[in-house]
């Protein structure tokens, strides 16, 4: 099989699908691996480890998407890439469709195969291709938080932790997932006092069996919700809904419950996000401000660590590549039955029914077989 590795085209992306240990291992397997040039610069890889270890470096996206039978990527398909996809290609990297109509049904027309890393459930019915990447922009989160409610960036001027007879600053974080978890151990790290939201009361209580005095939990209802708002200094939207657009928990009515300068930080919004007032933004221009309330909702996160969220990913995305490239789509996904979670689309049709609900959309059951 041709496996093909695009440069990511999404403003202030820096990594890459695949690593020179993965293109080795294809190689080795008999596969050929094409490799746009530069498509490894970002996490600090030169084209010249893909080349020794046998990939064939190629001048433009064009070349890569002409002749692959898979392309990985990290990020979606964007306007230019849209034209390069063709019927029978597999196209595997984060789609995020529910929250692009425009993307959702340009990808459709192709013809192409999408498999989604975000809805690939694992054996344990978990996401283990969405874990690596919510791992970084949980504690990306506090990071960004703790930057942007300084006052040269129009936050509050909150120290985080606070000082000795002055208390640190209260962090309210929607969803106690993945993202969650991670943002609310990088927070009580620096003594912050912390809330935890979900409606789940078995994560609830596994959260507050294992977190540190300075978290605490609470039930997420719109009177818990709105009673938190009012204290927080940072609000961390961190709640998910495996393939469809995230719920919208805080209205632009809610803004007005908050203090002048808090900071929101919507990781949610690579699925639409889960603030009324969200806007995807990017790396070079990541916050603006609504009714004095200071929005970061940059939609790749993890992009700004390109080197370390490279290898993340590529640690629980290659088995899956592997797969795909040495017994095709329906033998991968017979070895591994959460891989059909993954194909979102296929042969021209919605085969995820989050996506196909949220346009109005046929849904058919795709049949790995």
């Amino acid at each position: 099989m041709i496996v093909g590795l695009p440069k990511e085209i999404k403003t202030d992306e820096y990594r890459v699908a695949m690593i020179p240990s993965g293109a080795e291992e294809l190689t080795r397997a008999g596969h050929t691996v094409l490799v746009q040039e530069g498509a490894g610069v970002g996490s600090g890889i030169a084209d010249t480890e893909y080349a020794e270890v046998g990939a064939t470096i190629v001048p433009t996206a064009a070349d890569v998407f002409a002749k692959a039978d898979l392309v990985v990527k990290v990020k979606e398909p964007l306007e230019p890439e849209w034209a390069l996809l063709r019927s029978g290609q597999m196209l595997f990297t984060y789609m995020h469709f529910a929250a692009d109509e425009k993307l959702t049904k340009n990808t459709l027309a192709t013809g192409c195969t999408a498999l989604a890393y975000e809805t690939l459930r694992g054996r344990a019915g978990d996401l283990p291709l969405l874990t690596p990447m919510s791992e970084v922009a949980g504690r990306m989160s506090i990071q960004q938080g703790a930057k942007y409610l300084e006052r040269p960036q129009e936050g509050r001027g909150i120290l985080l932790g606070g000082v000795p007879g002055v208390p640190p600053a209260h962090i309210l974080i929607l969803g106690g997932g993945v993202v969650g978890k991670n943002a609310a151990r990088i927070a009580a790290g620096f003594q912050a006092d912390v809330v935890i939201a979900d409606v789940n009361m078995e994560r609830l209580r596994y959260l507050d069996d294992i977190m540190p005095p300075n978290v605490n939990t609470v039930f997420s209802d719109r009177h818990n919700i709105r009673e938190e708002l009012k204290l927080a200094d940072l609000v961390i939207g961190a709640v998910l809904i495996p393939g469809a657009r995230a719920p919208r928990l805080v209205t632009r009515e809610d803004l007005k419950l908050m203090k002048p300068g808090a900071v929101m930080i919507d990781v949610a919004i690579d699925q639409g996000g889960c603030m009324e007032t969200s806007h995807a933004t990017t790396h070079s221009h990541p916050t603006y401000k609504v009714d004095g309330i200071v929005h970061y909702c940059v939609a790749n996160m993890p992009g700004a660590v390109g080197r370390t969220s490279t290898y993340a990913l590529c640690n629980v995305t290659f088995p899956y590549v592997l797969d795909l490239a040495n017994l095709g789509l329906m033998g991968a996904c017979a070895k591994a039955p959460g891989l059909v979670e993954a194909v979102n689309m296929h042969a021209g049709k919605v085969t995820n029914r989050a996506v196909a609900e949220t346009f109005g959309l046929p849904y058919t059951v795709f049949q790995a077989k």
